[in-house]
């Protein structure tokens, strides 16, 4: 057996101390990966149908690749963007007046991000100290929470429950939690529920931070993909610039995952601030990419069409899911599926949890889906899949069928 190398006891508690890299817990991530692997050995002629895919599974738009090809090469978008070029903060405002009427100052209002994650990720720098609390809700997306905890912060949880419409209760938040809250970390429509939200919940929102002096950073990563409403931003209810900021990405609404563009936008002194922690953090997004993504911020039919893709596959699956015995509900946005998880087959195995039915899923059945127990047992299905148009959609949803629909699940 090797030693532990010098360094082991330098680790910082943060990612673990002295007992980094030594963890036997496998994330749940990880858990799927595996399971994958192993029905694909022991079932190789058994297609895999894969509902646990997280990101989009088509190219960014050719118009927005021509203009990247095009940018590549020329020798002024060599250097560091460092926070930004003014003509990506100038489209930004452009299309939060034209499909927020959110008005921005580019100058001051506006700061691009290496996508919505380092946004997430450096905010928290701007305002946790040491005992400060950040709120968030959960199931979520866990990076400013991290980051938090980084700084030496803690973070609260706020379930996102079934009963409350998939909306945290505010209310409910203990009086010392409120003294010690900083930020409050929203994210809608949100992921994984596909709820979205309404301009009552976001007043709410707003009063709430005022009554408890918390600063809001609203995660809109998949605004873009609002089904049941035109897309909200929180900035365009009244005041909300007045408590924080937005976070916005081009992964989900125009396809551009990978690229890694995005941006703050609210009040001026926290995008500021964001500002400042990014410059000393990165030297910012290649030039190029900045103005393939002005092209598609001044396209507005690109997320039209992403967004009505995503809708009709999520309308077939939860019509195919329902006539296999699933209760489930078209989201309000997302390109995500939340339902409850089964609780077992009749005459066949019991599930204590979502990952056990998801586990069931993958090693029986060959249908990957995402388990969330955070606030409940529910199952994440991903309208993500690869099927190069409507036809192979409709023959992946007969497959899910044909495997689901002698199966009885009980819930």
């Amino acid at each position: 057996m090797m030693s532990d190398p010098y360094f082991q006891q330098l680790f910082a508690e943060r990612i673990g101390g002295a007992g980094y890299g030594k963890g036997t817990e496998i994330y749940k991530f990880e858990k799927i990966k595996r399971a994958k692997r192993t029905a694909l050995a022991e079932h190789p002629d058994r297609a895999l149908i894969d509902f646990g895919i997280g990101e989009n599974d088509e190219m960014a738009d050719p118009t927005v690749r021509e203009v990247m090809a095009q940018q590549i090469n020329k020798p002024e978008n060599r250097g560091y963007a460092d926070n930004g070029i003014p003509e990506f903060k100038q489209a930004v405002a452009r299309f939060m007046g034209r499909i927020f009427d959110v008005q921005l100052d580019p100058n001051m209002e506006v700061n691009h991000s290496i996508g919505s994650k380092p946004a997430l990720a450096m905010l928290p720098a701007a305002f946790v100290n040491p005992g400060d609390v950040t709120l968030m809700t959960v199931p979520g997306y866990p990076v400013a929470g991290t980051y938090s905890k980084y700084f030496g912060g803690n973070v609260y949880a706020l379930p996102l429950r079934a009963e409350n419409d998939f909306f945290p209760d505010l209310d409910a938040i203990p009086a010392d939690v409120c003294r010690a809250a900083k930020l409050l970390v929203l994210n809608y429509p949100n992921s994984p529920t596909g709820k979205t939200a309404t301009p009552e919940f976001f007043q709410r929102v707003i009063d709430f931070c005022h009554r408890n002096q918390v600063v809001v950073i609203q995660d809109a990563a998949h605004i873009m993909l609002s089904f049941d409403q035109q897309p909200l931003s929180f900035l365009s209810v009244p005041g909300g610039k007045e408590v924080g900021v937005e976070v916005h990405s081009l992964s989900k609404g125009f396809n551009m995952i990978g690229w890694r563009m995005g941006w703050v936008c609210g009040h001026q002194r926290i995008v500021q601030a964001f500002a400042d922690v990014k410059d000393n953090t990165d030297s910012g997004q290649f030039i190029a990419i900045q103005k393939a993504a002005i092209a598609a911020l001044d396209n507005d039919e690109i997320p039209r069409r992403v967004r009505q893709k995503y809708q009709r596959r999520l309308t077939r699956l939860v019509q195919t899911l329902r006539r296999c015995g699933f209760d489930c509900q078209m989201p309000g946005g997302t390109y995500f599926l939340y339902t409850p998880a089964p609780k077992g087959v009749r005459g066949g195995p019991t599930f204590d949890s979502a990952e056990a039915a998801s586990q069931y899923l993958i090693s029986q059945h060959s249908i990957c889906t995402v388990p969330w127990d955070d606030a409940g047992a529910f199952l994440r299905f991903s309208v993500t899949y690869e099927a190069e148009d409507e036809t192979a959609e409709e023959a992946l949803m007969a497959a899910t069928e044909a495997r689901l629909s002698p199966l009885e699940f009980l819930f």
